[in-house]
């Protein structure tokens, strides 16, 4: 993006009172951020913006447009903005769609299936550990593991993912110069080395109530469902789980025991029809259509063979094999073998056998 364009952008991004929804109808009338921010005040009262977002546009924010500009003058970092061909679709259609993402590390995940995992930040250990071991096992499925950062839930989720050699993806609350927790900056650091941060607030802008729900709205957002794996009755985890039911995206709850404060929040969204989780399989179970409609519109004209798919279906030969062993047989690396693996148990080649082995299920002479 040229410096003019992105300058205009980040003064969009600061401007008081502006948000997704205003951004888009600028983009609507306008055609460009630029266009739209010089456009006067004579163009843009009638579209509901106020004297103070007006004399903001003539004034902008020099220190806050530095800032923005010197941390996006590093490796790995950039802005995706509604009007960038890579903006992710799912979240363009939900309602105030943020205008733009910061992002800080590989933004092609934001292109991949993705399952969000939220929960209590006072997790019980059993609850760290469903987390932990949910995570891996749909990242070794090919899904992207998106998450909040947070303590508890939201941290085991993204171990959990690194672990397995998986994706994830951490949604913040914060400017990106900046990391809340404190306590999470280590994994702050592995999730840029080998996933994706994003958010829509500007460098500088500190943790503050009112921005969870909002970082809370682009979790559900982006993703294809949501489990909640533990949640007191006022957690914030029901509030992506609501927004999640707005935006029509699947529920999915971890039931747990009834003596436990920790529970609640779950057996709630089950008693609301949330879909009751037991294992990776029921979450599979519930969104395969909506992966097998993605790789249909993704595919238009699929070759008569994905080569990577042969060589795992190869190295599967006809005894059931570890995720292990097919990393060390194909030759591929964990991301393209999760995937891999995943397209070919949608299209019925390959199904998941007991003790978290692979099994081919047509077998050639």
């Amino acid at each position: 993006m040229k410096l003019p364009a992105l300058q205009s952008w980040l003064t969009l991004l600061r401007a008081p009172g502006v948000g997704g929804t205003t951004v888009a109808r600028l983009l609507a009338t306008f055609g460009s951020a630029e266009a739209a921010v010089s456009a006067g005040a004579a163009a843009l009262r009638p579209l509901g913006l106020s004297d103070e977002t007006l004399q903001f546009f003539v004034q902008g924010d020099p220190e806050g447009l530095a800032l923005d500009l010197e941390w996006l003058d590093q490796p790995g970092r950039g802005l995706l903005t509604l009007d960038d061909p890579r903006y992710p679709e799912r979240l363009r259609q939900i309602a105030q769609a943020p205008g733009a993402l910061f992002y800080q590390g590989d933004p092609e995940l934001l292109a991949l299936p993705q399952l969000a995992i939220v929960g209590a930040r006072s997790a019980t250990p059993q609850g760290l550990e469903n987390a932990r071991a949910f995570a891996a096992e749909l990242a070794r499925r090919g899904l992207c593991i998106t998450s909040g950062l947070a303590l508890g839930i939201d941290g085991a989720a993204h171990r959990g993912a690194l672990e397995a050699g998986g994706m994830t993806i951490a949604v913040c609350a914060t400017g990106l110069d900046r990391v809340y927790p404190a306590r999470h900056r280590q994994l702050a650091h592995d999730i840029v080395r080998e996933g994706l941060m994003i958010s829509e607030f500007p460098v500088g802008v500190a943790a503050l109530p009112e921005h969870f729900p909002r970082r809370n709205r682009i979790i559900s957002g982006l993703s294809m469902g949501v489990l909640v794996v533990e949640a007191a009755p006022e957690s914030g985890s029901l509030i992506t789980a609501a927004y999640a039911n707005e935006q029509g995206r699947e529920v999915f709850a971890i039931p747990g025991s009834i003596h436990s404060p920790m529970a609640r929040g779950c057996h709630r969204l089950i008693r609301q029809g949330a879909k009751l989780v037991e294992s990776v399989d029921d979450i599979l179970e519930e969104i395969a259509p909506q992966l097998r409609a993605r790789r249909a519109a993704l595919v238009a004209a699929p070759p008569p063979e994905d080569p990577v798919q042969a060589r795992v279906l190869d190295s599967l030969g006809t005894e059931p094999q570890s995720f292990d062993q097919l990393l060390m047989g194909s030759g591929l690396d964990a991301a393209a073998l999760s995937e891999a693996l995943l397209a070919l148990e949608l299209a019925g080649e390959v199904a998941s056998a007991a003790g978290g082995t692979y099994q081919k299920l047509r077998v050639t002479a």
